[in-house]
């Protein structure tokens, strides 16, 4: 993430709320020396003050042997990202850019037991089906006698327990206002120009 001070978010709720809204994150582990990365969406988790990141991934996938044991991982979300053009602002001599939203959680990662898996699955779905009202809810209840215990065999869970969290909301804030908002005006009707307009 870009280290300027004027980019970056602490904001606890804020971050975890940017997480809720792009639950499609990208864990990055080094286990054994070697780099895995695997793609899973998430559910936060309140354990007694303790924030922590639900999530599972395909038996098939070559990080989840390594749950077993444990280790160490970086979640990464995403958001809204676009190339922000030297001829928008109002200064001379500037150069080109991307503008862009993303939130790392790290910290230790451990195995979910088969209860929490079936509690994070159903969890996931009602996060998710919420977005969808007023459609009814999907819910596993519509699935064939032993068709959800079948598929539940292919996966396993994980539990990231967040020891740092950190956001970096890159939004041309460095700029001067005519840069910002000429930025802004240069990239039209893409969402990321109204957050830009939006800054303090």
């Amino acid at each position: 993430m870009h280290p300027a001070p004027a980019f970056r978010v602490e904001d606890r709720a804020v971050l975890l709320d940017f997480i809720r809204a792009h639950p499609f994150v990208t864990f990055v582990a080094s286990v054994g020396g070697r780099l895995f990365v695997a793609q899973s969406p998430v559910v936060i988790r309140d354990l007694d003050g303790e924030v922590a990141l639900d999530f599972h991934l395909s038996r098939g996938n070559l990080l989840t042997p390594h749950l077993t044991q444990g280790f160490r991982a970086v979640a990464l979300a995403t958001g809204l990202d676009a190339y922000v053009s030297p001829d928008w602002y109002e200064s001379a001599d500037q150069v080109p850019t991307w503008n862009y939203q993303s939130v790392e959680a790290e910290g230790s990662v451990a195995p979910l037991d088969e209860a929490e898996l079936v509690a994070l699955l159903d969890d996931l779905s009602a996060q998710e089906e919420g977005r969808l009202l007023p459609k009814k809810p999907w819910t596993r209840d519509k699935m064939k006698a032993g068709k959800f215990e079948s598929m539940l065999r292919g996966i396993q869970g994980g539990r990231l327990f967040v020891e740092r969290l950190q956001g970096t909301f890159k939004l041309s804030q460095n700029k001067a206002d005519a840069d910002r908002l000429g930025a802004a005006k240069g990239l039209g009707d893409h969402p990321i120009a109204q957050l830009m307009r939006d800054v303090p």
